[in-house]
């Protein structure tokens, strides 16, 4: 465990000059914003040996305290994910600004002009396990939409944030911008992050990432507005119109490629009338991987040795190399399984035929919703945001991938020429 020292800045000290950088913030010109990004991810570059450095200390921390692979695997850092870091800040600096953008200007019967400007929300508070890739995905989005960020990272990744947080420090020391802009809470202390949940007064939005436990933690606590997912568990359904050769690349793409993430498939359901060509094509791709699968009746006549599904695998987000299948009798079922076990978060369909993909898109209660792709590509930077703060299965005030215009809000702005909504006596 990291040292925490007692001369650590209370979290609440920390918010409110956070909350000052903010105001700040807000007015800045996206030519200025933009060129500290791209500051930010050439620090990243230039501290790769520090960065890879803490994380080994990390690592080597996870291990002794006996983390599963998956865990670690979000939490290793390698020259390409460094990168990856870097590229997504470039690509935050090359979107369009939102901030000041004007919409909806109609001239009402009174005379006055209105329309609504997008603004920053103010000060995000992010509460995150293991990746610190967070770091820079935050501070880059946030930074670009106007927004002080407040981190809390997991104490797994303790060592590699606060490398990273010092990287874009010194990048915004260089652009003359108060690092308070991107403020990383330096302790491992849980009361921290129940002292951030009650500061209300300093922050806007609070956005957890990582397990089902902290997220339900979050939003049982907190004060403040909270943007969540609890968990993906996320379907692939096989119809029988499926082209049965990209059904199969799906579902290796999505289950095997990084099991650890949460657009992974965790279930798949396989159309009856294709099951008994499909399921044992299947599971050899999935053997040869190291999946286990546990399966329904049907699918246990079609595929023995396979376990038996319960309804806790059906409702189980894995992140490991297991797959529950179930056989179903159409997509009427299928869709009923998921509004049953489904997280709200990404759903697939493999199938040739129109009409059936569209009763899908249309009825499936998913943030993402793909016909004949990946579940993989529910990401925001797949999906066009750049690097995404995180992924809402919450409706309000944004559903799915959250990039830069989920990270802002709209005032509304009337202009007149001394217009009075009563008459005045002369």
């Amino acid at each position: 465990m990291p040292d925490t020292a007692t001369a650590t800045p209370s979290v609440e000290s920390l918010a409110a000059d956070c909350a000052d950088a903010a105001r700040k913030l807000s007015t800045l010109s996206t030519d200025r914003k933009n060129r500290v990004l791209r500051r930010m991810a050439d620090a990243l570059e230039g501290a790769e040996d520090e960065i890879l450095a803490a994380n080994e200390t990390d690592v080597a921390g996870a291990r002794e305290e006996g983390l599963s692979e998956a865990l670690i695997d979000r939490l290793l850092l390698t020259p390409e994910r460094i990168q990856k870091m870097a590229d997504a800040l470039r690509d935050v600096a090359s979107f369009a600004d939102p901030v000041g953008e004007m919409s909806g200007t109609t001239r009402r019967p009174s005379g006055i002009e209105v329309g609504q400007m997008r603004i920053p929300l103010g000060v995000i508070a992010m509460i995150y396990e293991a990746r610190p890739n967070v770091t820079a995905d935050a501070a880059g989005l946030c930074f670009k939409a106007g927004n002080a960020v407040l981190l809390r990272g997991g104490s797994n990744a303790f060592h590699s944030n606060q490398a990273v947080a010092s990287a874009l420090h010194r990048a915004l020391e260089a652009e003359d911008v108060n690092p308070a802009a991107v403020t990383l809470v330096p302790t491992t202390d849980r009361a921290a992050v129940q002292e951030m949940l009650t500061l209300n007064q300093h922050i806007d939005l609070v956005i957890p990432r990582g397990g089902e436990g902290l997220i339900r933690f979050v939003d049982e606590t907190s004060r403040i507005p909270v943007i969540k997912h609890y968990k993906g568990v996320c379907h692939l359904y096989v119809d029988q119109d499926a082209d049965l050769d990209i059904a199969e690349d799906l579902l290796l793409d999505g289950k095997v490629s990084r099991p650890s993430v949460c657009n992974a498939l965790e279930t798949m359901l396989v159309h009856e009338d294709v099951a008994q060509d499909f399921l044992p094509r299947a599971k050899a791709l999935l053997d040869d991987a190291g999946v286990e699968l546990r399966g329904d009746d049907r699918t246990r006549q079609l595929l023995p040795g396979v376990d038996e599904a319960t309804a806790d695998d059906y409702a189980a987000e894995y992140l490991d190399l297991t797959l529950a299948v179930r056989v179903v009798s159409g997509d009427a079922t299928a869709m009923d399984h998921i509004a049953e076990y489904g997280s709200n978060h990404t759903e697939v369909i493999v199938t040739d035929r129109l009409p059936t993909a569209r009763r899908f898109v249309r009825s499936v209660d998913a943030s993402v919703v793909l016909v004949n792709a990946s579940s993989r590509f529910s990401d925001g930077g797949e999906l066009g945001l750049g690097a995404e703060i995180g992924i809402s299965t919450t409706k309000l005030h944004a559903y799915g991938p959250m990039g830069l215009d989920a990270l802002t809000t709209e005032k509304f702005v009337v202009y007149g020429d001394g217009e009075t909504r009563h008459p005045v006596d002369s």
